[in-house]
């Protein structure tokens, strides 16, 4: 029996000619408010929801923006999408605001049910854009190590989970780049399914990782698939970094991964098939040695295209040559490595602590 639906939007972008919306319709969910003290049985509670609700295909969804309105239909997986395009390029600039409603009564108790999110409007005028993995790159995931990855997902929460150290800084120095007023777009291109949208949203907040457009995996509905999340042949990554560096032609961008997956050959794919519009690569240190040579051959190869691809072991690291190229300043730099230095400190202390009061609870320092 279904219940009255819900409409998850997620964040639009475009420029001022070309607009990008989508999200779902999904049968009403229970949406679990993270806190720093929930216990484990409210998280694994809440991370099941996420993988349990039905879509809900067949529904006509209304998006209003700025004035402008279209009806999309949401296909069998409860996914909508649509293009605004405009003939005159927009005023407007930066982030608004937008309107979806759903159209059709599919239960008999249903109010009307309308819900407002937000669109990015890329203006022109910026040095460069960032695209960013999630997993294992801003998130401490151990996503190549299935039962840990597990264990996180299940027993952590937004507010719980970490992120690598100096993050925040860096990411913020890389928005706000080398020139006064102006503000460079961030995308998050990740393998994650759109079912952590809420939690990836959230923990971003919570982290003062700078907001952005998500570009995730299609919706999955079943929990199999959570055991499974995240995982793939990673090519929809490619698919979805393409599509960014033609919704956003006029932008060169420095792109972001990690080591434990594939987003060194990806990337790599991308600095081919875009020449000139990759600044740099920088790939986050979370693999075996192994891997590292593979990533040190393609960082060669990219030399001759003029890009570097750094492999980092720590965020500081990336920040110096974003520094050096002239991307960031002196101060955000100093930022990112007084960050980096004191989350570092931070870390060592709790695992020290947890050492101190239980010798197994190595790994449990999550990270």
């Amino acid at each position: 029996m279904l219940s009255p639906p819900v409409i998850l939007p997620y964040r639009g972008y475009g420029t001022q000619k070309i607009v990008h919306i989508r999200g779902h319709v999904l049968d009403d969910r229970v949406l679990y408010e993270a806190f720093h003290d929930d216990k484990r049985r409210k998280n694994i509670r809440a991370m099941i929801s996420r993988y349990v609700s039905s879509p809900i295909p067949d529904i006509r969804v209304e998006v209003n923006l700025f004035g402008h309105d279209k009806v999309m239909v949401t296909d069998p997986r409860g996914y909508f999408e649509t293009t605004f395009r405009f003939k005159q390029p927009l005023s407007q600039a930066g982030w608004h605001k937008v309107r979806y409603k759903v159209l059709d009564k599919i239960v008999e108790e249903q109010e009307e049910l309308e819900i407002e999110d937000e669109v990015y409007i890329h203006h022109g005028g910026s040095s460069y854009g960032i695209i960013s993995d999630v997993d294992d790159t801003i998130l401490i995931s151990h996503a190549t190590q299935v039962f840990r990855k597990l264990r996180l997902i299940l027993t952590k929460n937004s507010k719980t989970r970490l992120p690598f150290t100096g993050v925040a800084a860096f990411y913020h120095a890389l928005q706000n780049g080398p020139e006064a007023d102006v503000t460079n777009p961030i995308f998050y291109v990740s393998s994650s399914e759109w079912n952590l949208y809420d939690f990836l949203d959230d923990f971003c907040k919570v982290r003062s990782i700078p907001k952005g457009p998500f570009l995730l995996q299609d919706l999955k509905v079943n929990l199999w698939k959570l055991i499974k999340s995240g995982g793939g042949t990673h090519i929809h990554k490619l698919e979805k970094i393409r599509h960014l560096m033609v919704t956003f032609a006029d932008l060169s961008f420095i792109l972001i991964g990690d080591s434990g997956q594939h987003d060194s050959l990806l990337y790599a794919e991308i600095t081919k098939e875009f020449p000139g519009r990759v600044k740099a690569i920088y790939i986050r240190d979370v693999s075996s040695s192994n891997k590292d040579k593979k990533i040190n051959r393609i960082a060669s190869e990219l030399k001759e295209h003029d890009v570097e691809m750094l492999l980092v072991t720590n965020t500081a690291e990336a920040a110096k040559h974003a520094f050096e190229n002239g991307w960031i300043t002196k101060d955000e730099l100093e930022k990112v490595i007084k960050e980096t230095h004191e989350e570092e400190q931070k870390a060592e202390s709790l695992a020290g602590q947890l050492l101190e009061r239980d010798p197994n609870q190595k790994d449990k320092s999550e990270n």
